[in-house]
């Protein structure tokens, strides 16, 4: 349980009439924003390579999962910072700092996420940035980097 797969399932077999959006996440080429993954769920909004596009206003629950992998310790601390950005700007964000112990031995792992409730216009565009994307773990838990938007009411 718990992959990608099972959540993209039990959304599916929701009957809504709400905008949702569920995909995977992956980093993007000489950029902090994350890429989406075709693959996911994509209803009554535009899912495009690196933002979803809202069709209609309303109260939006924003989430998203990510996985990072540290392949070598560090002796100084590294801090993750996640940016949920609405048109661009930074509409929430999570600091992570990430501190080698003096026991680590090899490669580390580590799990963040965020939930963001907010209203959204017409034609906003929300996406996800990384500090540093290049320690985005793709390898083993791929499909375990979500963005996911649902939208909740009309009103707030």
């Amino acid at each position: 349980g718990n992959t990608f797969e099972d959540y993209s399932g039990i959304l599916q077999s929701i009957p809504t009439k709400r905008a949702a959006a569920y995909m995977r996440v992956s980093s993007a080429v000489n950029s902090s924003k994350l890429s989406l993954v075709e693959k996911g769920i994509c209803e009554d909004m535009q899912c495009k390579s690196e933002e979803l596009v809202i069709k209609e206003q309303g109260v939006y629950l924003i989430y998203c999962h990510l996985n990072f992998h540290f392949p070598n310790c560090s002796n100084s601390p590294t801090d993750l910072k996640i940016e949920l950005l609405v048109n661009d700007r930074v509409d929430r964000q999570t600091l992570s700092t990430w501190c080698a112990s003096e026991s680590c031995q090899g490669q580390t792992f580590k799990t963040l996420f965020q939930l963001h409730l907010t209203h959204l216009k017409e034609k906003d565009r929300v996406s996800v940035a990384l500090n540093h994307p290049k320690f985005l773990n793709e390898v083993s838990l791929p499909n375990d980097n979500v963005l996911g938007v649902l939208r909740y009411s009309d009103e707030m």
